[in-house]
């Protein structure tokens, strides 16, 4: 290997600058070298383990190790490996062997002389000189090395080691690898100093789990054991064999497509455009399959429905959600809000040369945050309007066919070979030269071999008065369904009507059969012929859709046969409120109270077993139960309307749908009200005080809370009543009405034991649990906390034991055992996250960034605290943005970021302010007075702990009063009022021992230092 040190001739003699050479280059640095809790000692001893590590790691991954090869950096090393070293050993041998010595030296040492340790893999040329080596592949190893994502990446990971390749190591080495794993890689962008490149992380002892093979590429893609590639994500629909005309469109956008990609221009845009039925949709799907090769990291199709009829255009929101889970991304793990699902879409496929197409767009606005934000990819759009706000997108406009076109479409469409070519310009011309409205004719005809063309073209002009009657753009097509809707056998035909019917926008087979009354196995085969007949669309298997305008036709002709249609849509709600009563008694946490009898239960129904089945089902379905319950609303079947939505909410509280949920329990409550259902709006008031709860809007939760109870207690509903009393004292806690949420718990703890509801009394002694901590009453608290998270776990609940560990880790931190308080709120983040329940994710998170930045980790407190903000922003949660506002700016404080630290503590001051929280007020005004006296001066602070006492005092908060005394002290004693200062320590001291706070010793120290003489100043 050759030596990094300059090699001398003689004395004052240095030798002549060699010649580049390839080399394979390794960057390593140790995570907190510089950390202020490490000694001379313990760095020494650090770097003595550092290189035993490597030289033991590179002689059992078979690299040869030699001292020269290797340039001391303090807190890590520079490595070059020569040429001829396979480059696969530092990817498939070397991160594992370093690891294991790694844990091996952490094993045998104390805490700051451990290892932790990021390394850097890239190969290039590198040339030598009298001071060493130089060169650009050096200078990008360091910088990936600094890599903000690789030190997130290590810091968050429970192992000690981090590795990042550079894009060429990651392509020309990783993805060949036998056993370097591809899929556990993850790209993220570097940007350090001038360098601005993407990179691909590994954690070879916590690997990230698999990518999809769908995010990989298939040019580069990993083949193991004869097994073919990984290959991207296919989703475009199937072309069509017979596409006619649009030569010049076509042309164009070809080279359009390859000019852009020779100049290597950025993304292109296009926007195909045209009326109804013109064949926006067959042209961009031809095009997107002629194009495809030249995208090979997949091709993407997306409806986007602004001319869907009974369905809103989807929201960018709703598109991003679908494209992400198209990609693999567990619901779980896509956020809430388009800016974070539009950042996400992008990451996922930056660098990477895909082809999406947005099929009906409304608007530029519903367009624009889908777009990729990286050059080499390709858009295309299809929508009724011209998109002329979306400036950067190359318009394609699509006029009706030219006759000749036209003709030529029926013709080969059709398979006649004795075409009467003046009849079928007659057809043609009736169609309006529509390619939809051809092709529906075309294929009427040839499965019908006993019509001429003379016969269809005959049948066409006579129905010139029904064509009339329709709207402009869409004459030709109304007569081409009615058409090809008359060579349908009857039942097929009342099931297309049928369709029309349903409020929602895809259905299944077990819909479709309640809807239409028949056997399932009639229902399948009645469906395959209107798919046959081109009349509905299979989207994912076993799931139906109408085009808009085939809805619309459909909706028509069910307007005109008014036999047995309010008969229809009355079974197929029935259907879905019957099925969705299954899937809660297979998700809820308590068994669901019954909902009213259906005279006619659906024969058919899905096979519902186990509760992954049910939240699926749930998934699938609710849009369409969505629209059944505005649908049912609208026409006042108001039972449909109050139960449907009664059956969604614990599933849409969970899955953070709060908006929906908002939503659909308002109309549930209105609909009750309608209807005198008093436990129906008793129900939907309850649901709804639950959601606005945890959104943060609790004076409307008092309100709806407050509604249900006296509505249960009027109807004389024991468990309703025991089970709005404790949602309602859960509220009453956050506001600070402790009696009053003390009265509540109670009550409900005696009505549930009364009732021997073990889930029930479980969810209210945990509650009370809550209230004893805000009290003060840790002993108490514990004793209550303990219990129900027993009940919990005998019970199997783990949505309560989740939230009970975040309650049970705060008087675990409130009482100093800091250690158990990490335990236990880890476990209730992990727990909440795998349940995928947000706002208890927020709250955990919010905790145990409080109780690491009291155990002096304010680098993992900022991570805990930052991903609650953002899950905060998010979901619009009001409470949970407030207080990891409130604690980060405490971290801030803590970190030297004054300035920062003010902006987010008075930004939670006003948000607490805002949802009328004063123990929050109390809280952040504490802290504020803390962070004054450091920045301003002593008489700042002492206003924010003076109006902190009093808030804690006028709701009965004991910790509060006694952080705000303690606060009061500090700033006298700053100020040198001396005596003062400790007449108020001494108040503290006695709340803190009674509490048995670990801030009792704290302050009976700096009491028991000697008082200064001649330091009574006056304040």
């Amino acid at each position: 290997m050759v030596s990094l040190l300059p090699s001398w001739r003689g004395e004052g003699q240095v030798e002549e600058q060699q010649l580049a050479v390839h080399r394979t280059i390794v960057v390593v640095d140790v995570e907190g070298f510089g950390d202020r809790r490490r000694t001379n000692r313990h760095q020494v001893a650090v770097r003595a383990g550092l290189y035993r590590s490597l030289r033991e790691a590179f002689h059992q991954a078979g690299i040869p190790w030699v001292p020269s090869a290797c340039e001391d950096r303090g807190d890590g090393a520079l490595v070059l490996i020569p040429a001829e070293v396979p480059k696969a050993l530092l990817v498939e041998l070397l991160p594992s062997a370093l690891a294991r010595e790694l844990h091996a030296h952490n094993g045998a040492h104390p805490g700051q002389e451990r290892i932790r340790l990021r390394m850097a893999l890239h190969a290039g040329e590198v040339t030598y000189d009298e001071h060493g080596v130089t060169a650009a592949s050096v200078n990008l190893a360091f910088r990936l090395a600094e890599a903000e994502a690789l030190k997130t990446a290590l810091a968050e990971s429970p192992g000690v080691l981090a590795v990042i390749v550079s894009s060429w190591f990651f392509e020309e080495v990783v993805r060949h690898s036998a056993t370097g794993d591809a899929a556990k890689y993850r790209s993220v962008p570097v940007r350090v100093k001038e360098t601005v490149t993407t990179g691909w992380i590994c954690l070879p002892d916590h690997p990230y789990p698999p990518v999809p093979p769908m995010l990989e590429r298939p040019s580069a893609a990993r083949t193991t054991g004869g097994q073919e590639p990984m290959a991207a994500l296919r989703m475009l629909p199937r072309d069509t064999a017979l596409f006619t005309g649009r030569a010049r469109e076509l042309e164009h956008l070809v080279a359009a497509v390859s000019e852009a990609a020779a100049a290597g221009w950025a993304m292109g845009i296009h926007a195909v455009n045209g009326m109804a039925g013109i064949g926006k949709t067959t042209f961009a799907v031809h095009a997107a399959h002629l194009l495809a090769p030249r995208f090979p990291d997949g091709q993407y199709f997306l409806p986007l429905h602004s001319h869907t009829p009974g369905q809103r255009p989807a929201d960018p929101g709703t598109a991003l959600e679908t494209l992400l889970l198209a990609t693999g991304i567990a619901t779980s793990r896509v956020p809430d809000g388009v800016d974070a699902r539009a950042m996400l879409w992008r990451n996922g496929v930056a660098s990477k040369k895909i082809l999406l197409v947005l099929d009906d767009a409304a608007s530029h606005e519903q367009v624009r945050p889908l777009l990729p934000g990286t050059p080499g990819s390709l858009v295309l759009i299809t929508s009724r309007r011209r998109l002329a706000a979306l400036e950067e997108a190359t318009p394609i406009s699509l006029g009706t066919l030219p006759p000749p076109d036209a003709a030529m479409l029926f013709a080969r469409l059709a398979g006649r070979a004795d075409s009467d070519a003046a009849a079928v310009a007659d057809i043609t011309r009736l169609c309006g030269y529509l390619p939809l409205a051809i092709r529906l004719i075309a294929g009427t005809l040839r499965h019908r071999p006993p019509w001429s063309i003379t016969d269809l073209a005959a049948e066409l002009a006579a129905g010139k008065g029904r064509l009339a009657a329709m709207r402009a753009e869409n004459l030709s097509v109304a007569a081409a369904f009615d058409l090809s809707y008359q060579d349908l056998a009857p039942d097929q035909q009342r099931l297309f009507r049928r369709l029309g019917l349903h409020p929602g926008t895809s259905i299944d087979a077990y819909a479709a059969a309640a809807l239409d009354d028949t056997t399932l196995d009639a229902t399948r085969r009645h469906l395959d012929d209107l798919y046959d007949h081109h009349l509905i669309t299979e989207p994912a298997r076993g799931r139906y859709r109408l085009h808009d305008l085939l809805r619309e036709h459909a909706r028509g002709l069910a307007a005109r046969d008014s036999t047995g249609r309010d008969a229809a849509v009355g079974r197929l709600l029935d259907y879905y409120l019957h099925t969705a009563a299954a899937a809660r008694r297979l998700t809820a946490r308590r068994p669901p109270p019954g909902i009213p009898p259906i005279a006619r239960p659906p024969a058919h129904t899905p096979p519902l077993s186990a509760q992954d089945e049910a939240l699926a089902w749930f998934e699938a379905e609710r849009a369409n139960l969505d629209a059944c319950t505005q649908y049912a609303a609208a026409r006042a079947l108001h039972v449909h309307a109050v139960w449907i939505p009664a059956q969604l909410s614990e599933f849409l509280a969970t899955r953070g749908y709060w908006d929906q949920a908002f939503t659909l329990h308002r109309i549930a409550e209105t609909a009750a009200q309608a209807a005198g259902d008093q436990g129906g709006y008793a129900a939907a008031l309850t649901h709804l005080g639950t959601v606005q709860y945890v959104a943060g809007d609790y004076p409307a939760a008092i309100t709806s809370l407050s509604g249900a109870l006296s509505l249960y207690r009027d109807l004389g509903d024991r468990p309703g009543t025991a089970v709005a009393l404790t949602h309602l004292g859960r509220v009453q806690l956050h506001t600070d009405s402790y009696p009053s949420a003390a009265a509540s718990l109670s009550e409900a703890l005696r009505l549930h034991r009364d009732l021997r509801d073990p889930l029930g009394h479980a969810d209210a002694l945990a509650s009370l649990g809550s209230l004893q901590t805000a009290t003060g009453d840790y002993p108490a608290a514990a004793v209550s906390l303990s219990n129900s998270l027993v009940s919990y776990h005998d019970l199997g609940d783990r949505q309560g034991q989740a939230y009970v560990l975040i309650d049970y880790g705060t008087v675990q931190c409130d009482t100093g055992d800091h250690q158990a308080a990490v335990s236990s709120l880890t476990q209730a983040v992990a727990l909440n996250r795998e349940l995928a329940d947000r706002y208890g994710e927020i709250r955990a998170l919010v905790h145990l960034g409080e109780v690491q930045r009291l155990t002096g980790n304010c680098t993992a407190a900022a991570i805990s605290l930052t991903r609650a903000l953002d899950l905060s922003r998010e979901t619009s949660q009001r409470h949970g943005y407030a207080h990891a506002l409130l604690q980060l700016g405490t971290v801030q404080h803590i970190t030297g970021d004054l300035a920062t630290a003010a902006t987010s503590l008075r930004q939670a001051l006003e948000l607490c302010r805002d949802i009328g929280e004063k123990k929050g007020q109390a809280t952040a005004l504490n802290h504020l007075g803390a962070l004054l006296s450091d920045s301003s001066g002593h008489e700042n602070g002492l206003a924010c702990h003076t109006e902190a006492l009093t808030l804690a005092r006028d709701i009965g908060s004991p910790r509060e009063e006694a952080d705000a005394l303690q606060g009061i002290g500090q700033r006298y004693i700053q100020a040198g009022n001396t005596s003062a200062g400790r007449t108020y320590l001494r108040q503290a001291l006695e709340i803190y021992q009674r509490l048995g706070s670990p801030s009792a010793q704290l302050v009976e120290n700096v009491l028991n230092e000697p008082e200064p003489c001649n330091r009574q100043g006056t304040q």
